[in-house]
């Protein structure tokens, strides 16, 4: 084993009311999660400090995306202080969906991370490739100027996790193999240590997004290079127990 801790998050993207995220928080708060696993919920953002209360204090929570000033004429965003103001202490940024639908560019989910590390929050940074990349067999050259773009801003990698989510296998029932996913997760091992430090790439978290479930759960956290995953769908599922609980 690396002695990374093992680190799990949910990204409830947009969806939930107060009525099932009650539900799925007695869920969480009622089942035998893995303690040496890290637990973090990405909630939208009008329901944080509701999930927030109803949470353990074990389980972190995330904001879904958060914007790279502190406050201003921003109609519509969230700053990382408000985000810490109502109870969360992680964000997630770079989510292939910002990318792909909202047209947000490497540089500026760059900075909105220097800022959010600046605030004190944690980082779940995601990166990936699109179906047409992987085909191209541009795998390796997109995650690498995702990554470069990171780099440029964070002098510090203690408070990062970075995710890696190959855009086919999210939300389509596609999973990458394990051999797919620990081949790139080494690749970006690799990465950090010619380009950011060995001391960085020994220590940094990599998870695996994009289809994860309990059933393939078990088999992808054997892998020596992923660290946790960013789960979608089965985040809003009981199943995601059992996700959590892929290293027991």
């Amino acid at each position: 084993m690396s002695g990374r801790k093992f680190c799990v998050g949910g990204n409830w993207k947009m969806n939930g009311d107060q009525k099932s995220i009650a539900e799925i928080c007695k869920v969480l708060s009622d089942a035998q999660l893995d303690p040496n696993t890290d637990v973090v919920i990405g909630c939208p953002a009008i329901y944080l400090m509701f999930a927030r209360n109803l949470l353990p204090c074990s389980i972190g929570v995330a904001g879904q995306n958060a914007y790279k000033v502190a406050k201003g004429a921003f109609t519509g965003e969230i700053s990382p202080a408000m985000l810490k103001d109502v109870g969360a202490d992680w964000v997630i940024l770079g989510h292939s969906e910002r990318r792909a639908i909202f047209k947000e560019s490497d540089e500026l989910i760059a900075e909105k991370a220097e800022h959010a590390l600046a605030e004190g929050l944690k980082v779940i940074a995601c990166i990936g490739e699109t179906l047409e990349e992987r085909e191209a067999g541009k795998t390796n050259e997109v995650v690498a100027r995702q990554m470069c773009a990171y780099a440029k801003k964070i002098r510090d990698w203690t408070n990062v996790v970075v995710a890696y989510e190959p855009v086919w296998a999210i939300g389509t029932g596609k999973t990458a193999t394990p051999d797919q996913a620990q081949e790139v997760h080494a690749f970006l091992r690799q990465w950090l240590t010619e380009n950011i430090s060995k001391e960085v790439s020994n220590t940094l978290r990599i998870q695996y997004g994009g289809s994860v479930t309990a059933a393939n759960a078990k088999e992808l956290a054997k892998k020596p290079d992923i660290d946790g995953f960013l789960v979608g769908g089965a985040s809003l599922k009981p199943e995601f127990v059992d996700i959590v609980n892929a290293r027991k």
